[in-house]
């Protein structure tokens, strides 16, 4: 028998370095299953926007204001010390001694940000589906996530500390404007100001995040060549290690036995490596895993993050 799907609300409250639970968090076993998502929804805009405009709870569920209203005033009783207005800006900002209301999960909400979807709605207990994926083993702090995201949203720069693996914990100043998912990791897409270039950072290496200004013009998105430019990639089932290459094709919705992508040229390494492409010129690496070929390895060229690409080997030239 299958056991009944339960929406479990989980709120902290530290009381002399213990979790207790407050009275007044009662009131949530009397309240709408739609309320709850709108309050999970105001927590979680202040952890990773850092502000929250009432209108911006009315346009995402189409409430009326004295609803939205409502929700500000519950979530204030429920936790005072999160949230302050500012009647200025008419927006509400998280405050020096904010503490989520409620759990937020790293990795879905990583997932839910880069698909644009975030809605708080994990917070409160999604409705789950017997579905399964391979376990990840590396998850980011949330709260390293948060204020990076913050720094995105209000086009901000970081200072952090990063452990390398070549050259150990050292502190940072970075401006970050993409958080990127490689397949096995997340990583930070930032202009670095110790090297002066774009490079990628692991969200699990980043410690001790501080918001700081605005960044330089030269340091912002539309500056970084390898995220705007975009490389054609032509895959297609591996010539000599597959016998069946209408499997293949299948698999990945092939057409006319090609799969054709245009992909950011900062990308283009880990999603080679990610799916086992052969970049070999000759297609050379005849081993099982290897079920797809790049069959246009001059796109390539001038493209940084290569040497993760699995054989490829090129000679780097002015980019035209």
């Amino acid at each position: 028998m299958c056991a009944k799907l339960k929406t479990t609300i989980y709120i902290r409250l530290k009381i002399n370095h213990t979790e207790e639970k407050q009275p007044a968090l009662c009131m949530l076993d009397s309240i709408s299953f739609s309320q709850r998502q709108r309050l999970a929804y105001i927590d979680f805009c202040l952890l990773f926007k850092g502000a929250i405009h009432r209108q911006d709870l009315i346009n995402r569920f189409q409430v009326g204001l004295s609803a939205g209203s409502r929700d500000f005033t519950l979530y204030k009783e429920l936790a005072p010390d999160n949230l302050i207005y500012d009647p200025r800006e008419k927006r509400y900002f998280q405050t020096e001694t904010y503490s989520p209301l409620f759990e937020h999960d790293a990795r879905r909400t990583l997932v839910k940000l880069a698909n644009d979807i975030s809605d708080g709605f994990d917070a409160i207990g999604d409705i789950h589906f017997p579905v399964e994926s391979a376990s990840s083993l590396n998850v980011p702090d949330i709260f390293v996530v948060a204020k990076v995201v913050q720094a995105i949203v209000n086009q901000k720069a970081i200072s952090i500390i990063y452990t390398s693996l070549s050259s150990g914990s050292s502190a940072r100043e970075i401006v970050p404007h993409s958080i990127v998912d490689n397949g096995q990791r997340w990583h930070v897409r930032a202009f670095d100001r110790k090297s002066q270039s774009f490079r990628d950072f692991v969200l699990t290496r980043i410690s001790k995040v501080t918001v700081k200004s605005a960044p330089e013009p030269h340091e912002c998105i539309d500056c970084d060549e390898q995220w705007q430019r975009l490389i054609p990639l032509e895959i297609v089932p591996h010539p000599k290690n597959i016998k069946f290459p209408t499997a293949i094709e299948l698999d990945y919705a092939m057409e006319e036995g090609v799969l054709t992508l245009q992909v950011r040229a900062a990308m283009a390494g880990y999603l080679l490596r990610r799916w086992n492409v052969d970049c070999t010129k000759h297609a050379s690496l005849k081993t099982g895993e290897y079920q797809l070929w790049l069959r246009n390895q001059s796109s390539l060229a001038n493209t940084d993050n290569l040497a993760i690409a699995p054989g490829y080997i090129g000679q780097q030239v002015p980019f035209q």
